[in-house]
């Protein structure tokens, strides 16, 4: 049964990480030459318009998006750009679907297009992280800073060693200071504790929680999706919804959302709310549209502004952060957002994502008045998107 378990986990979900690069081929690209078109208009809350429109070199897009079908960043299935109030730019290409066990996880070959949703990987933290935001302006939750014992009766007894000082907060900013760390150990063993808790007798919550203390909460960073398994298990006591119905009545109704799938759980019942949503490309855009709205969709309130505000800035304790398999260098860690500030032609651009494994992002660009979103399968190879942002969307802004 939990080599059963085990299996599922992988094959819908793997936070952010690096594997040995592997790369058995691929199929080729389009050498032709990318002609814009304008996306498609759906009755879906999104309007659209033309990069002209919203002041973008034509040229420029015109040349990424050759080269992306070209395999030059590597496995890209989607690229969306929404700038000034428009998606202007919405391109799928063809790609394996996610196998965990095919070679390089390549599963069936596809064309991507707008109806189908993808594993967005850790960009679930990112949704989780936006669901306590909502819990607490909805009054289900008093504040990050409460500890997080206060909704979790079941597990009082393992309020011990200074646990009791473990908030909200630093489960959100990966700093509770316990001794979990998911980028020392392949996800292919046991021994790294975001794989081991398939294969414990304890409850996920437990075995997280009976991990040592080891820093003092707030002050050490380390990268572990047990934090938001626990967000979601406080999500479904503060409220009495677990987290997949509280984000369809709260998040994804208001967005016009209904494809949204928690599709991992384990053995009791336990919502794995760190790296298995399934979303449509669209659908991630209207949460990155959200954020860059200051909390806002189609005029109403999702989020308050504070809450937008501390998702786009670091933690104090997590400004340098250097993320495997990623190419954009050191970056900040937020509420389970990843900030970083790019500088383009002189002047900085100050963005945050959501980033999940193979090359699933939400980046957020309020200083462009845009959002962008991708999806891939680079599994086993280095993620190159941000050479995209770099090479080509920073300098076609005008």
């Amino acid at each position: 049964m939990k080599a059963h378990h085990f299996k599922t986990l992988l094959a819908n979900l793997i936070p952010l990480m690096l594997l040995p690069v592997l790369i058995l081929g691929c199929k080729s690209y389009s050498e032709n030459p990318y002609n814009y078109r304008i996306p498609e208009q759906v009755e879906d809350g999104i309007t659209v318009g033309t990069l002209s429109d919203a002041g973008i070199d034509t040229s420029l897009i015109q040349e990424a998006v050759t080269r992306i079908r070209n395999g030059a960043y590597g496995a890209v299935h989607s690229i969306l750009i929404y700038r000034k109030g428009k998606l202007v730019l919405e391109e799928y290409f063809p790609g394996y679907t996610y196998k965990w066990d095919a070679p390089a996880h390549q599963g069936q070959w596809v064309n991507f297009d707008k109806d189908r949703p993808h594993s967005i990987m850790s960009d679930t933290k990112s949704i989780t992280s936006t669901c306590i935001g909502i819990a607490i302006e909805k009054g289900f939750i008093e504040s990050v800073d409460q500890s997080i014992f206060d909704y979790l009766p079941d597990h009082q007894h393992l309020k011990t060693d200074g646990k009791d000082k473990i908030s909200i907060e630093h489960l959100l900013t990966m700093t509770p200071g316990l001794e979990w760390y998911e980028w020392n150990a392949p996800y292919s063993s046991n021994k790294n504790p975001i794989i081991g808790i398939w294969f414990s007798d304890k409850d996920p919550v437990s075995f997280i929680l009976e991990g040592e203390l080891r820093y003092e909460p707030g002050t050490h960073y380390s990268y572990y999706g047990g934090n938001q398994i626990l967000l979601g298990e406080i999500i479904r006591h503060a409220t009495s919804m677990a987290i997949d119905e509280f984000s369809q009545k709260y998040l994804f109704d208001p967005l016009g959302i209904d494809s949204a799938d928690w599709n991992v759980r384990f053995p009791n019942g336990v919502i794995e709310a760190a790296g298995g949503l399934l979303l449509k490309p669209r659908d991630m855009l209207k949460v990155g549209v959200t954020y860059l709205e200051d909390g806002r969709w189609n005029g109403q309130q999702i989020l308050t502004k504070d809450w937008i505000e501390k998702s786009a800035m670091p933690y104090p304790a997590n400004l340098s952060i250097k993320v495997p398999g990623e190419d954009y260098g050191r970056s900040g860690y937020s509420y389970s957002w990843w900030t970083k500030t790019f500088t383009e032609a002189g002047k900085e651009n100050n963005i945050y994502w959501a980033g999940g494994w193979g090359g699933q992002k939400i980046i957020v660009m309020p200083d462009h008045e845009a959002a962008v979103v991708f999806t891939g399968g680079n599994y086993t190879s280095k993620v190159r998107q941000f050479g995209v942002i770099g090479d080509y969307i920073l300098p076609a802004f005008k």
